[in-house]
């Protein structure tokens, strides 16, 4: 199934493994691209474009613009992000900058400081991370 293709899942739900991975203690220097999901645990400093769902987890950290089909941040994001489908923000997440998607959900408690832009009438969605985090 397609990152996005079911209205009203989680984009977590739908990704079945990661292309790749950035370990938490880790630090990179460069950009990022290609067609599959990435998971970002570590350090990332450069501009990403992902045909995939991209995932900045809670020990995550980017510098620089980010841009994939699908976004899921629960780390730190400090550049533009934009989501051609969907962003989901988590409640750990604290983003800089400007973020663009068709689809945001916002979780409580999270932290914004920025401009929001919206390409579709589905408006904003908050939500309460049920989740059990063990």
């Amino acid at each position: 199934m397609n990152v996005g293709q079911r209205k009203g899942r989680r984009t977590l739900d739908a990704v079945e493994g990661f292309a790749t991975s950035v370990g938490e203690g880790t630090k990179i220097s460069g950009n990022l691209g290609g067609k599959g999901h990435s998971i970002i645990l570590g350090e990332v400093e450069g501009d990403c474009n992902l045909e995939g769902t991209l995932v900045i987890g809670e020990s995550g950290r980017w510098t620089g613009n980010v841009k994939a089909k699908a976004i899921v941040i629960a780390g730190t994001v400090e550049g533009e992000v934009f989501a051609e489908e969907k962003l989901e923000i988590l409640s750990t997440a604290r983003i800089k900058g400007t973020i663009k998607s068709k689809s945001l959900a916002i979780a409580e408690g999270a932290v914004h400081q920025g401009e929001v832009s919206m390409s579709s009438n589905d408006g904003i969605k908050h939500f309460k991370d049920q989740r059990d985090r063990s």
